[in-house]
């Protein structure tokens, strides 16, 4: 099995606008970071997810200030390894920069896929609405379940 995880968010202001440029301006140097790191599997290109965020009738809503990101990892180990000792740990400290944290609750969802599967929006925001409505279970799980 191979572990699929989601995390979406709101940004505090529109994507073009200069208080997020840092973090947008940085996407794709993260992105090859994750690409790079052991266990790494596959994330939803940004075409694709910027397609996804954009839809208003599609699973996120279609919020023009919305900030997801899907991918597969190898494992926990691998997930844990990227997020907290990559240089994606100074961007995910600077969260509050960019985020909209008050009211948002749960921002991550993590559940095990078989290996080769490639989950879709769809099923990551059912496991999302899951874990949100029926707290960590095996079917859908954040850090503390895997701690």
């Amino acid at each position: 099995m191979h572990l699929a995880e989601f995390n979406i968010g709101t940004l505090k202001y529109d994507w073009d606008d200069p208080r997020v440029a840092d973090f947008q301006n940085n996407l794709d140097r993260v992105y090859d970071i994750a690409r790079r790191s052991p266990g790494y599997i596959w994330h939803m290109e940004n075409e694709d997810m910027e397609a996804a965020q954009a839809d208003a009738g599609g699973p996120l809503g279609g919020n023009p200030r919305t900030a997801s990101t899907l991918s597969v990892w190898q494992d926990v180990d691998s997930l844990r390894h990227f997020v907290f000792q990559t240089a994606h740990k100074r961007f995910y400290d600077r969260k509050a920069e960019w985020y909209d944290l008050d009211g948002q609750g749960t921002r991550l969802v993590m559940w095990w896929v078989t290996d080769g599967h490639i989950p879709t929006i769809g099923q990551a925001m059912e496991r999302f609405h899951h874990l949100k409505n029926h707290g960590t279970s095996n079917h859908a799980f954040g850090w503390d379940h895997v701690s």
